[in-house]
């Protein structure tokens, strides 16, 4: 693809990959591409783990499908990110943001509003929500060829510190060249970000990876090659919307908004 096209095409992937292995040469690209990020002074803060082991990927998913029922049962997903969710197109069109829940089970689609309060939370766990939703992602994780864990060095991630900006800022710029890289080659990619919101469960994933301590694990990706006819889950969202360029960009100082750019 042009390279345009692949920015306008990246994208998350929340279905299920191909079980084929990702191979070597492709395994050995992404890190190049990663390695060829910007960094502060050259510092190249980051270190990657490459994980393909069946038993460790496995131990992955379970942790991380635990902790998606965990934080979905108590509820304290919904409420630390419930700017982001959005249940009508209609909103999506107005916020521009977020997450659209376009894909929802016929028999929860009546509890969408009452999501956020107590009431919609019970219904949620009677109807044994927050376990179906850790089993499919215990499913999507277990069945992904590779995980690709990402780390800090220590001496250049000190928090507190403009040296913690920086190699946060360079580990980003190294995700995305390894994000683009994936659409050029047919793969997809996905955080597996619910570990980290159950702290104890993160501390788990260090211990199983033998994270040193002059190391700092800062996240965990699945990839694989996608399938022809991508499957969605029972239980899905979609995030194509993008704020207009008049909504995050201005001219000289911040009070001036771009114009003319919206069509």
């Amino acid at each position: 693809m042009e390279f345009l096209d692949v920015v306008r095409s990246r994208k998350t992937t929340n279905g299920p990959f191909l079980p084929d292995p990702v191979s070597e040469e492709h395994q050995r690209l992404l890190m190049e591409v990663a390695g060829r990020a910007p960094s502060q002074l050259n510092s190249q803060p980051w270190r990657f783990v490459i994980i393909e082991e069946r038993e460790t990927i496995d131990a992955v998913a379970r942790i991380s499908g635990e902790s998606m029922t965990q934080v979905m049962a108590e509820g304290t997903f919904f409420e630390r990110y419930k700017p982001y969710f959005r249940f009508s197109a209609a909103e999506m069109d107005e916020k521009r943001s977020g997450m659209l829940f376009d894909q929802l089970p016929m028999l929860l689609r009546p509890f969408t509003k009452q999501v956020f309060t107590d009431k919609g939370q019970g219904v949620m766990n009677r109807l044994r929500v927050p376990q179906r939703l850790g089993e499919e992602n215990r499913r999507l994780v277990e069945g992904s060829p590779l995980l690709l864990a990402v780390l800090l060095d220590r001496s250049e991630y000190r928090p507190g510190q403009l040296s913690a900006f920086y190699s946060v800022f360079s580990m980003g710029a190294a995700m995305e060249n390894v994000w683009l890289t994936t659409a050029e080659l047919g793969m997809g990619i996905q955080f597996v970000s619910f570990p980290m919101e159950v702290p104890e469960n993160w501390v788990r994933i260090q211990e199983l990876l033998k994270v040193p301590d002059e190391l700092e694990l800062m996240a965990v990706y699945r990839l694989g090659y996608l399938p022809k006819d991508q499957r969605r889950p029972a239980i899905d969202w979609s995030s194509r919307q993008r704020k207009l360029p008049s909504q995050y960009v201005f001219r000289g100082t911040c009070e001036t908004p771009q114009t003319g750019w919206d069509g």
